[in-house]
């Protein structure tokens, strides 16, 4: 089961200040999952194996399309779960990735999120 980010004090901690990477189909912002930063805010603290928020903004499209990316990306970060983990991850979809198959999204989320594994701090 995936453990999700909802609080929207958590997204913006996020999205401020960490590591953004890109392909041509989403934009991943990552943080560590555990940071003292948690304890100094007074935000809830989580397991280690990391949480994802999945993102897709309605300049995209219809409420359809949303529903559409967020089940794609859903299913590849299921699918490389373990290279994310103690990782708190934003999931923002672009427009292409509804255009083309599942498995050319698949292949190019993968080496993104390989390389996301690989770097340190």
């Amino acid at each position: 089961m995936l453990d999700t980010i909802k609080s929207n004090a958590e997204i913006s901690r996020i999205f401020s200040s960490r590591r953004r990477y890109s392909n041509q189909f989403a934009t991943f912002i990552v943080a560590d999952g555990q940071e003292k930063s948690h304890k100094d805010k007074g935000l809830e603290e989580h397991d280690p194996c990391g949480r994802v928020a999945f993102i897709a903004g309605k300049k995209l499209g219809n409420a359809v399309w949303r529903n559409a990316a967020k089940r794609r990306m859903r299913e590849i970060y299921r699918a490389n779960s373990s290279l994310m983990a103690g990782k708190d991850v934003l999931f923002i979809a672009r427009g292409s990735i509804m255009d083309a198959s599942y498995s050319k999204v698949l292949s190019t989320c993968e080496q993104t999120m390989k390389r996301i594994s690989h770097e340190k701090g």
